[in-house]
């Protein structure tokens, strides 16, 4: 099957079954998204060509917007994006802990059974996770626990910092300050952008000064 065929069986498989829980397919960014009281959720198949195999991965994740409103304000990211931005995301094979594998697929019939599968973890434990983990109590959990360490839940490091320190001071948590250290030794070190440091600072400025007035 070409990439194409399977991206048509894929949207076609698993589109009836999501949209019993009101996510929708929005074909131009390839996602499912679910509207919420505090932003949205999606859940992102990915299909990638290796030579005669194709794997599919499937992300899951959720933004708040509450955090975002304020992060995106000080992120490099392109201005495009930040209406699209998720605060925390995470694949099928993480969240299980590798347990489960990115699927290989080569046949029609190993697509729908992978379907299947996809399904099967939803309803087990990923519309579990999506529903409770973008409430700011669990965001600071998720983002803040391990600052030390990198966080799962987000593949840019360095936005990391910037929705965990902003998760933390809607929390008004009393690590904040500590937060504020830890994460700027981490961004200054992991950086190559002499602005990055300015803009985190302006964060911190914000949320410190003015936000909490």
């Amino acid at each position: 099957m070409t990439f194409m065929a399977f991206q048509r069986l894929l949207y076609q498989q698993l589109t009836p079954f999501f949209e019993q829980y009101d996510f929708f397919l929005l074909p131009e960014k390839n996602l499912y998204r679910r509207a919420t009281s505090i932003g949205f959720q999606s859940i992102m198949p990915t299909l990638t060509v290796y030579n005669d195999e194709t794997v599919l991965d499937v992300k899951l994740g959720c933004r708040n917007e509450q955090v975002e409103q304020i992060a995106q304000q000080f992120v490099s990211s392109p201005a495009v994006s930040h209406q699209d931005a998720v605060t925390i995301t995470v694949s099928i094979s993480q969240f299980s802990g590798f347990k489960i594998a990115p699927f290989k697929l080569s046949t029609e019939k190993e697509l729908v059974t992978t379907c299947r599968q996809i399904e099967s973890f939803f309803q087990t434990s990923g519309f579990t996770f999506l529903n409770f983990s973008c409430t700011l109590p669990v965001l600071d959990h998720l983002l803040n626990e391990q600052p030390s360490r990198p966080c799962q839940y987000v593949y840019n490091q360095m936005h990391r910092y910037y929705k965990g320190l902003t998760t933390a001071s809607l929390t008004h948590t009393n690590q904040f300050d500590s937060l504020c250290d830890q994460y700027r030794r981490l961004l200054v070190k992991q950086t190559h952008n002499p602005y990055e440091p300015l803009q985190f600072e302006r964060l911190i400025a914000y949320l410190r000064y003015y936000f909490s007035n």
